[in-house]
Protein backbone atom coordinates (compact mmCIF):
# COMPACT_ATOMS: atom_id res chain seq x y z
CA UNK A 1 0.00 0.00 0.00
CA UNK A 2 1.57 3.34 -1.01
CA UNK A 3 1.10 6.60 1.02
CA UNK A 4 0.95 9.98 -0.79
CA UNK A 5 1.40 13.19 1.19
CA UNK A 6 0.22 16.73 -0.09
CA UNK A 7 2.66 17.59 -3.12
CA UNK A 8 2.11 14.00 -4.45
CA UNK A 9 -2.36 14.77 -4.15
CA UNK A 10 -1.40 18.42 -5.12
CA UNK A 11 0.81 16.69 -8.25
CA UNK A 12 -2.38 14.26 -9.11
CA UNK A 13 -4.82 16.90 -9.36
CA UNK A 14 -2.90 19.42 -11.41
CA UNK A 15 -2.15 16.20 -13.98
CA UNK A 16 -5.43 15.09 -13.61
CA UNK A 17 -7.10 18.54 -14.51
CA UNK A 18 -4.84 19.53 -16.72
CA UNK A 19 -3.43 16.40 -18.40
CA UNK A 20 -1.02 18.25 -20.98
CA UNK A 21 0.63 20.51 -19.15
CA UNK A 22 4.50 19.12 -19.49
CA UNK A 23 6.36 18.21 -16.18
CA UNK A 24 8.43 21.71 -16.46
CA UNK A 25 5.61 23.43 -15.85
CA UNK A 26 4.15 21.41 -13.24
CA UNK A 27 7.32 22.37 -11.78
CA UNK A 28 6.50 25.98 -12.10
CA UNK A 29 2.97 25.86 -10.81
CA UNK A 30 3.61 23.72 -7.80
CA UNK A 31 6.97 25.90 -7.05
CA UNK A 32 9.21 22.68 -6.63
CA UNK A 33 12.29 21.94 -8.94
CA UNK A 34 11.72 19.67 -12.33
CA UNK A 35 13.62 16.72 -10.49
CA UNK A 36 11.10 16.56 -7.09
CA UNK A 37 7.96 16.05 -10.12
CA UNK A 38 9.64 13.40 -12.15
CA UNK A 39 10.91 11.92 -9.22
CA UNK A 40 7.47 11.86 -7.71
CA UNK A 41 5.27 11.07 -11.04
CA UNK A 42 7.63 7.99 -11.32
CA UNK A 43 7.28 6.74 -7.91
CA UNK A 44 3.45 7.00 -8.59
CA UNK A 45 3.66 5.27 -11.27
CA UNK A 46 5.76 2.64 -10.03
CA UNK A 47 3.86 2.44 -6.63
CA UNK A 48 0.50 1.58 -9.16
CA UNK A 49 -0.84 5.03 -7.86
CA UNK A 50 -1.19 6.53 -11.47
CA UNK A 51 -2.07 3.51 -13.25
CA UNK A 52 -2.22 5.13 -17.18
CA UNK A 53 -1.82 8.42 -18.65
CA UNK A 54 -4.22 7.54 -21.63
CA UNK A 55 -7.14 10.44 -21.99
CA UNK A 56 -10.51 9.80 -21.35
CA UNK A 57 -12.76 8.70 -23.72
CA UNK A 58 -16.40 9.50 -23.70
CA UNK A 59 -18.31 6.00 -25.41
CA UNK A 60 -21.28 8.18 -25.99
CA UNK A 61 -19.09 10.79 -28.02
CA UNK A 62 -17.81 7.08 -29.97
CA UNK A 63 -21.37 6.27 -30.71
CA UNK A 64 -22.36 4.02 -27.72
CA UNK A 65 -24.60 6.26 -25.76
CA UNK A 66 -26.27 3.38 -23.80
CA UNK A 67 -24.67 2.63 -20.63
CA UNK A 68 -26.07 -0.54 -18.82
CA UNK A 69 -24.88 -2.62 -15.61
CA UNK A 70 -25.04 -6.59 -15.80
CA UNK A 71 -24.82 -9.23 -13.59
CA UNK A 72 -23.66 -12.59 -14.32
CA UNK A 73 -24.05 -16.11 -12.52
CA UNK A 74 -21.07 -18.55 -13.49
CA UNK A 75 -21.40 -21.89 -13.52
CA UNK A 76 -19.83 -23.60 -9.92
CA UNK A 77 -16.78 -25.29 -10.35
CA UNK A 78 -15.90 -23.73 -13.24
CA UNK A 79 -13.98 -20.56 -11.87
CA UNK A 80 -14.08 -17.24 -13.55
CA UNK A 81 -10.98 -17.61 -15.54
CA UNK A 82 -12.89 -18.62 -18.95
CA UNK A 83 -15.82 -16.23 -18.50
CA UNK A 84 -12.75 -13.28 -18.08
CA UNK A 85 -11.46 -14.47 -21.24
CA UNK A 86 -14.40 -14.51 -22.90
CA UNK A 87 -15.60 -10.83 -21.79
CA UNK A 88 -12.11 -9.43 -23.10
CA UNK A 89 -13.03 -10.10 -26.48
CA UNK A 90 -16.31 -8.51 -26.40
CA UNK A 91 -15.52 -4.25 -27.21
CA UNK A 92 -18.33 -3.14 -25.43
CA UNK A 93 -17.88 -4.82 -22.09
CA UNK A 94 -15.86 -1.98 -20.49
CA UNK A 95 -15.12 -3.51 -17.07
CA UNK A 96 -15.73 -6.88 -15.42
CA UNK A 97 -15.18 -7.47 -11.76
CA UNK A 98 -15.66 -11.04 -9.89
CA UNK A 99 -18.20 -9.47 -6.69
CA UNK A 100 -19.82 -10.91 -3.05
CA UNK A 101 -23.17 -11.54 -3.24
CA UNK A 102 -25.95 -13.77 -5.19
CA UNK A 103 -23.97 -13.08 -8.55
CA UNK A 104 -20.58 -14.08 -9.08
CA UNK A 105 -19.19 -10.85 -11.38
CA UNK A 106 -20.79 -7.83 -12.65
CA UNK A 107 -20.02 -5.86 -16.21
CA UNK A 108 -20.31 -2.20 -17.24
CA UNK A 109 -21.56 -2.25 -20.82
CA UNK A 110 -22.22 -0.17 -23.17
CA UNK A 111 -24.20 -0.16 -26.86
CA UNK A 112 -25.31 2.08 -29.53
CA UNK A 113 -28.83 1.14 -28.82
CA UNK A 114 -31.06 -0.58 -26.60
CA UNK A 115 -31.47 -3.18 -29.58
CA UNK A 116 -28.07 -3.44 -29.56
CA UNK A 117 -27.61 -3.62 -26.16
CA UNK A 118 -29.31 -6.93 -26.86
CA UNK A 119 -26.73 -8.01 -29.33
CA UNK A 120 -23.88 -7.04 -26.47
CA UNK A 121 -26.19 -9.30 -23.95
CA UNK A 122 -26.59 -12.19 -26.37
CA UNK A 123 -22.72 -12.36 -26.72
CA UNK A 124 -21.90 -12.46 -22.88
CA UNK A 125 -24.31 -15.37 -22.52
CA UNK A 126 -22.72 -17.45 -25.16
CA UNK A 127 -20.01 -18.16 -22.56
CA UNK A 128 -21.07 -22.01 -21.71
CA UNK A 129 -20.04 -21.00 -17.93
CA UNK A 130 -22.82 -18.13 -17.52
CA UNK A 131 -26.08 -19.02 -16.43
CA UNK A 132 -27.52 -16.32 -15.50
CA UNK A 133 -27.55 -12.49 -16.24
CA UNK A 134 -29.42 -9.85 -15.30
CA UNK A 135 -29.35 -6.13 -16.78
CA UNK A 136 -30.04 -2.64 -15.89
CA UNK A 137 -30.04 0.09 -18.35
CA UNK A 138 -28.09 3.46 -16.70
CA UNK A 139 -30.43 6.85 -17.30
CA UNK A 140 -28.34 9.06 -16.58
CA UNK A 141 -25.15 9.13 -14.59
CA UNK A 142 -25.04 11.50 -11.19
CA UNK A 143 -21.62 10.38 -10.24
CA UNK A 144 -19.51 10.12 -13.11
CA UNK A 145 -15.91 7.86 -12.25
CA UNK A 146 -13.65 9.86 -10.31
CA UNK A 147 -10.60 9.91 -7.92
CA UNK A 148 -9.64 13.21 -7.00
CA UNK A 149 -12.13 13.73 -4.11
CA UNK A 150 -10.21 10.32 -2.86
CA UNK A 151 -6.80 11.98 -3.32
CA UNK A 152 -7.72 14.87 -1.37
CA UNK A 153 -8.80 12.66 1.43
CA UNK A 154 -6.02 10.31 1.24
CA UNK A 155 -3.31 13.33 1.60
CA UNK A 156 -5.52 14.79 4.36
CA UNK A 157 -5.15 11.90 6.37
CA UNK A 158 -1.35 11.69 5.67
Amino acid sequence: MSSIDGLDGRIIALFATEPRIGVLEASRRLGVARGTVQARLDRLERDGVITSWAPSVDSGALGFPVSAFATLEIAQGHGHDGVAAHLRTIPEVLEAHTITGEADMMLRLVARSNSDLQRVIDQVVTSPDVTRASTVIVLSSEVPMRMLPLVEVATSEA
